[in-house]
């Protein structure tokens, strides 16, 4: 099983928000170590939980961790009185909150899209997903695609529903084979 996080994506970025980007990539790269540390001995057990969530729960520990290293040997010991600041332990989303797993899967299926994206961008024609490309991921009018590319209007259109269709079909690929 290969497991590829990106260490620049929008996880890291996004779902610590308290942490800096050395933090974020230490949680990701922490992660990945105890999930590889783990790994030969988890069980699949769809009545305990999915792989998704144990990721997810494994990822929330290694955030939880980086922010008490951060905090001072004092904090640590004692519990402050003084309410004038929120620290950035308080910050993070509480590990059972909704929110979180509403994040966590939107950020999922980002990920998962993202990877589709990838996987059939090698595959296609390279003009017909820079097409795509340009009319959807950068935004552009179709008809200033078709005058840069030199192409019909149609074309763009064409490319844009057969590469989504692409994308499609390879996300439910990956669904179904559970990364």
């Amino acid at each position: 099983m290969t497991f590829s996080i990106p260490i620049g994506s929008s996880f890291t970025a996004s779902r610590a928000k308290p942490l800096t980007e050395v933090e974020a990539q230490d949680v990701v790269q922490e992660t990945m170590v105890s999930v590889m540390k783990h790994i030969p001995t988890f069980k699949y057990d769809p009545a305990i939980g999915t792989f998704k969530a144990w990721l997810l729960k494994m990822t929330r520990w290694r955030i939880l961790d980086q922010l008490r290293k951060r905090l001072p040997v004092r904090e640590k010991r004692a519990t402050d009185d003084s309410t004038s600041h929120t620290s950035s332990i308080e910050r993070v989303m509480d590990p059972n909150s909704e929110d979180l797993d509403a994040a966590w899967n939107k950020d999922w299926e980002r990920t998962l899209f993202e990877a589709a994206r990838g996987k059939v961008k090698r595959r296609v024609d390279p003009q017909k997903y820079q097409l795509f490309d340009f009319y959807v991921r950068k935004e552009w009018p179709a008809e200033k695609v078709a005058m840069t590319f030199r192409v019909s209007v149609e074309q763009v259109y064409l490319a844009k529903h057969r590469v989504l269709e692409l994308i499609k079909q390879e996300v439910k690929r990956l669904e179904k084979e559970g990364i």
